[in-house]
């Protein structure tokens, strides 16, 4: 759709509420999504609005800026990353209250700004439950979307994985596991490197610790990984392959 056509941000908002279904939100709260200002619309219908308004990054502000819940997934999808400040990202984290809402920001629009690697260190160290989850968040998204990065950021990553792998609360623990599952699939060295991590993490006096270690190690020697990550650098040996 051509610029000075595109829909302007009351009709985006008007448009969203057409599409409510109360019944799918009560659905959302079944899996733990806040609520309070939903509409039940889903991510798939929401890129579809995305689509017929393209990137738009005074959108994406004005989006966010009505509190909805899926206007700020909108937001995230529409945003241009070149144009996101660390400012913004630290308002929009600030904001954030449930883990969708936190997931699409930073794996659809922060990891692809040049501040993701430091705000993903910074906020994984923050106290906030979805503050410290949009750090790992961050770095998942990193490693499934970052295909220039080298090793390095990835293995410095494991550092702050094992350091809040004792953090109990739900969205915190889920994200560590998740940075660490993404690593460890990156490729066979970093394979390796997120199993040790994780071998290392199973030693820690915690709950939390042991269930993010057992599965992330679960998933990471399992025969599915091991091939896929072999075929992407033939001749190379998996690491520490276990047949099931």
């Amino acid at each position: 759709m051509d610029r000075h056509l595109r829909m302007g941000t009351a009709e985006v908002v008007s448009r969203l509420r057409s599409m409510a279904d109360p019944r799918s939100v009560e659905g959302m709260a079944r899996y733990g999504i806040s609520t309070g200002n939903a509409l039940g619309i889903s991510v798939t219908n929401l890129r579809k609005v995305a689509k017929e308004i393209g990137r738009d990054h005074r959108m994406a502000l004005e989006l966010w800026a009505t509190g909805i819940h899926e206007a700020r997934i909108l937001a995230a999808i529409i945003d241009e990353p070149g144009k996101v400040s660390r400012r913004q990202m630290d308002r929009w984290a600030k904001d954030f209250d449930s883990w969708d809402v936190c997931d699409q920001a930073c794996t659809c629009l922060f990891d692809r700004t040049p501040h993701a690697i430091d705000k993903a260190v910074e906020w994984s160290r923050r106290e906030e439950e979805f503050v410290k989850r949009a750090g790992f968040a961050l770095i998942a998204g990193l490693a499934a979307h970052d295909k220039a990065a080298p090793d390095e950021v990835f293995a410095g990553f494991l550092e702050h994985v094992k350091r809040e792998s004792d953090d109990d609360r739900k969205y915190v623990r889920k994200a560590v596991n998740w940075a660490l599952r993404q690593i460890g699939k990156r490729n066979v060295r970093l394979n390796g490197l997120a199993i040790s991590c994780a071998e290392d993490i199973a030693t820690v006096d915690s709950r939390a610790a042991r269930w993010i270690a057992s599965d992330a190690l679960r998933e990471l020697r399992s025969e599915a990984v091991q091939r896929r990550l072999a075929a992407k650098r033939p001749g190379a040996r998996p690491a520490r392959y276990r047949k099931s």
